[in-house]
Parts: C-alpha cells; sequence; structure tokens
C-alpha cells in the first residue's frame, strides 16, 4: 500500500473511531440495564409496570410511605410524620376534571359503575389497586428520599436517604427515570403588603375543605384548573366570593350573586385588597390558586439540564433529557390527558431502555426542541409554554408512536379532551354531568340526561 493510500486510510479509520464516539453521545442500549425511578406516583408506578413486564431490572424509590403522589388525600397541610414536605394537593371534595375513559391506565379499566368523573377517593383505591394488580409494591424502597442525581464517569449516581434513620446510600444505574411530577411546590405570586394583611393567606396545595371559609369574605386567585374549581367549592361555604384572575378564557356559567369578578391584584392593606382597576374589597382570607414550580433540586449540574420554577429543557419529545437522553423526565406535558400521556410515555421510556430503537443524534434532537421554542418565542410567548400540548397532543401520540413502535394512543382520547373543555366553557356547575363511553378508537358517544350525542355533538 503506498503512503497515499495509508494516509487515506488511516484518516478514515479515524472518521469512523469519531463517528462512532459521537453515536455514544444518544446511544441508550445497555446490556441489561438498572433503572432508578424516582417517585411512586402515576409516572413512577407506570413506568415500573412496564420495566418489570420486560424484565428489565429497577427500584422506585418513594420518600414517603405510600403510592399515588399527589392523589392521596391528607388532611394536614406542610410537613408529615417524618419532617418531609406533603406532596399531596387534594381536597376533600375533589373530582377528576377529566372524564373516566382519559384517566383509565393502559390495560387496566376503571370500574364500571363508578361515576364519569370519580372522587380523589375512587381514583385513590384505583391507583392502590393498580398496583397491586401489577405486584409492584416489592419493587418499591418506601421512606427513602433521592439527595442527588449525578452522572459521573458515564453512569448515573443516585445518592438517597432512609429518612427515618438518616442513613444515606449510594447506588449506581444506567438510566434514571425522574417521576416526581410538578405539583409539589407552590408557585407564590408574592404581591405587595401581604405581610400588611390581618387574614389568613394560603395556597391552593394546603387547601382542604370549605367549612373553614364558612360566612366569610374570600379571596381566590387565579383561573387555571384549581382556581376554578376551587372558586365553585369556596362559594357554597363563603359569604362573599371574590375572584382575581386574568384569563382570557371566556367561561360562561352562571355564578352566584355573592361571586365577583376582579382583576389582578394590585396591593394587600391590613382588611383587604385593591385590584389594578383601582377597586378595593375586605377579605378574611385569601387562596392563592397559582399554579406550581418545576421543582427538581436533587439533579445537579452534571445532568446536563436547565432547571428553572417555570421549564425544565431541553427535552426531545417533551421528556427525554437531550443532553444526557438516559435520562427521562416524566409527566411536564401540559393542556393534555395526563394520565394517558404518563401511560404512553412510560411505554416510550421502556422502549428507550430495552433497545427497542435508537433515539435521534442530540444535534438533531435540540434541532427538533429548539424549532418548538422558536414557534413559542416568535408569537412572544414564555419558554414556559415548551411543555403545552394543547391541539397538538394526538399528533404527539402518533410520534411517540412512529419512534418507538409503542401501541398508538387512540386519537379518540384526544376528541373527548376537546368535547370536555368545552363542556367546562359553557358551564362549569354541570359539565360532570356528562357520561362518556368509547366506541372505537375514533369515536365515542356522551349521555346527559337519557339524551345520547355523538362525538360531534348530534343527537342520535
Amino acid at each position: 500500500m503506498c503512503t497515499k493510500n495509508l494516509l487515506y486510510y488511516s484518516l478514515y479509520i479515524l472518521y469512523l473511531i469519531s463517528f462512532v464516539f459521537a453515536l455514544d453521545l444518544t446511544k441508550t442500549q445497555t446490556t441489561n440495564p438498572r433503572v432508578c425511578i424516582i417517585g411512586a406516583g402515576l409516572a413512577g408506578l407506570t413506568s415500573a409496570r412496564y420495566l418489570k413486564e420486560e424484565g428489565i431490572k429497577f427500584v422506585v424509590l418513594e420518600s414517603s410511605r405510600y403510592v399515588g403522589g399527589t392523589w392521596r388525600y391528607d388532611p394536614r397541610v406542610g410537613y408529615d410524620e417524618n419532617g418531609l414536605p406533603l406532596h399531596t394537593s387534594m381536597y376533600m371534595h375533589l373530582r377528576t376534571n377529566l372524564p373516566k375513559p382519559t384517566m383509565e391506565l393502559r390495560g387496566f379499566p376503571l370500574p364500571d359503575d363508578i361515576p364519569s368523573f370519580p372522587s380523589w377517593k375512587i381514583y385513590y383505591n384505583y391507583i392502590k389497586n393498580y398496583t397491586k394488580h401489577f405486584d409492584l409494591e416489592k419493587h418499591i424502597k418506601f421512606l427513602h428520599k433521592v439527595v442527588l442525581v449525578s452522572r459521573v464517569n458515564n453512569i448515573w449516581k443516585v445518592k438517597y436517604q432512609n429518612v427515618l434513620t438518616g442513613e444515606e446510600f449510594e447506588d449506581e444505574f444506567d438510566f434514571v427515570i425522574v417521576g416526581t411530577g410538578h405539583f409539589s411546590k407552590p408557585n407564590m405570586p408574592n404581591i405587595p403588603g401581604e405581610e400588611k394583611f390581618s387574614g389568613s393567606i394560603i395556597h391552593s396545595h394546603d387547601y382542604r375543605e370549605p367549612v373553614r371559609y364558612k360566612g366569610r369574605r374570600v379571596l381566590v386567585v387565579g383561573a387555571g384548573p384549581s382556581g376554578m374549581d376551587i372558586a365553585i367549592d369556596v362559594a357554597y361555604a363563603a359569604k362573599t366570593l371574590v375572584h382575581s384572575h386574568h384569563s382570557k378564557i371566556n367561561f360562561r356559567p352562571v355564578f352566584p350573586k355573592h361571586y365577583i369578578r376582579k382583576p389582578d391584584v394590585k396591593e394587600f392593606n391590613e382588611t383587604g385588597a385593591i385590584f389594578n382597576d383601582g377597586s378595593y374589597e375586605n377579605l378574611d382570607d385569601v387562596i392563592y390558586c397559582t399554579g406550581f414550580e418545576y421543582y427538581y433540586p436533587f439533579l445537579d449540574e452534571s445532568c446536563g439540564l436547565n432547571l428553572t420554577p417555570r421549564s425544565v429543557t431541553p427535552l426531545y419529545k417533551y421528556m427525554v433529557n437531550i443532553y444526557q437522553p438516559t435520562m427521562m423526565v416524566m409527566g411536564l406535558v401540559i393542556r393534555a390527558c395526563l394520565v394517558v400521556a404518563l401511560d404512553a410515555q412510560s411505554r416510550y421510556a421502556t422502549a428507550i431502555i430495552k433497545g427497542n430503537f435508537t433515539l435521534p443524534t442530540k444535534e438533531e434532537m435540540l434541532q427538533e426542541w429548539q424549532k418548538r421554542a422558536d414557534v413559542i418565542i416568535s408569537k412572544g410567548r414564555p419558554i414556559s409554554d415548551i411543555h403545552f400540548l394543547a391541539e397538538k397532543e394526538d399528533e404527539y401520540y402518533a410520534e411517540l408512536t412512529k419512534e418507538s413502535g409503542i401501541d398508538r394512543v387512540p386519537p379518540v382520547m384526544f376528541k373527548i379532551r376537546v368535547t370536555d373543555t368545552e363542556a367546562k366553557l359553557e358551564n362549569l356547575y354541570t359539565y360532570r354531568d356528562y357520561n362518556y363511553t368509547v366506541i372505537d378508537n375514533e369515536n365515542f358517544i356522551r349521555t346527559l340526561d337519557n339524551i345520547t350525542k355523538n362525538n360531534s355533538g348530534n343527537s342520535l
């Protein structure tokens, strides 16, 4: 072989080696992988179920002594018996705000005889039955809090602590699934004059029942799902219900006479609040329904994520850590059938871990993420909107299936959510009176007072 050809051959070998190393940046298939699942809520339980079915070794680390995460009602607020923050945001009268078909986990139907919009108690029992049916508890280390997750020498090191004894442990894993959700750290608005106000101020995270507000003048701040739900719940007991928000959503129900709509709060004083329109209301109590922060204090910089209270970036397909694709962050999608989305994400994550498909390169995943980010920025919207699915929900499920080969989430789920959203706009007091029945992957019927309608709203 001549010197020139030898040089070309050597350069070609070097190119191949560099190409292989580049591929390793997004290579996720590992022989006999070991997986750490953080949290035993719905994200953790569904992930555990599918990993178990594939014979993949895993452990679930859960800081409390319970499964179900935020779905478990606890009358206490603040901290539990072990001094840890209570993660649950359930309140006594809560019912799901999505109908039964969209709350089912794949292959484990909700009972036929339960209401179309079940209470937290019914749904929490369903979660416990799911855990028992798939024999998941033996894989869960209860009362073990994750302290630190770091990437060291191409492996995940997870440090965790026994919350009763304080003893610390550190194990190594090939994959990490973060399933702690984002409904546990309240987002507090910090409005001027709060310290002057003589009444009570709480976040919806600590709201439990309306009886404490009987005959009182209550301000509810925020018009998201919890804001609208809690405003209605409190209005049954309160003397006056003042509702402050800037939502552009056109809710059309007839609220009770003691319901007062207000713009954003400008400031508080000792006895009440001044609003942006200059009006004033005397108040006894304030409930902030202002959402939650993204909060993952156990993830260090080596994880490669940009963590802010409003967003987690960059994520491929709303879940895969682009810079460290052996980490998946579950359930961050907004305006979607969250239970359905979690189940699909858990199956997608399992397919990654099993090696059923290969993720795109880091550059390709970043390009896909940046394209979505650019659209949001061009509309003058905050980057937190990067987690919104909304009208793209069904398209998202189709993409997960096309790439990974998992079973397709039926389009009927998205159609039900769209119809349910319209029912909410029509009347927040009556939308839960509808019953939804799935006919096939594309169609459903809904019934109300013995009137049956198809998914176009036409009477049958």
